[in-house]
C-alpha cells in the first residue's frame, strides 16, 4: 500500500458508497455486508475524499470551514485508520 502523505489523493474505497441516511440522521458508509454509521468529523472528512483532492487540500479546507488550525494529525490519523479498514484507497 502506498504511503499516506499529505500529498496522496484518497477516494472512497471501491465497493463502499457514502450517503446521507436520513433515517440514521447521518453519513454512512454503506458495503455489502452492512454499514457503518459515520460521526460528524468522519463525515466532514470522507466526504472531501474524491480521488482528486490531496491531503493537504482536505485538512485546508476542514480548517477554513470550521474555523479551526491544527487539524493535520487528527485528519491524518483517521484517514490511516480509514485506509487500513479498506474505507479508502489511493486513485492518483
Amino acid at each position: 500500500m502506498e504511503s499516506l502523505s499529505e500529498a496522496s489523493c484518497p477516494a472512497v474505497g471501491r465497493g463502499f458508497r457514502l450517503q446521507w441516511e436520513s433515517a440514521q440522521d447521518a453519513h454512512v458508509l454503506l458495503y455489502p455486508e452492512g454499514m457503518v454509521k459515520l460521526n460528524p468529523s468522519a463525515a466532514a472528512i470522507l466526504t472531501r475524499c474524491d480521488g482528486a483532492r490531496t491531503v493537504a487540500d482536505i485538512i485546508s479546507d476542514l480548517e477554513r470551514v470550521y474555523s479551526i488550525e491544527g487539524l493535520g494529525e487528527d485528519v491524518l490519523a483517521f484517514l490511516r485508520l480509514a485506509l487500513q479498514r479498506g474505507w479508502l484507497e489511493f486513485r492518483q
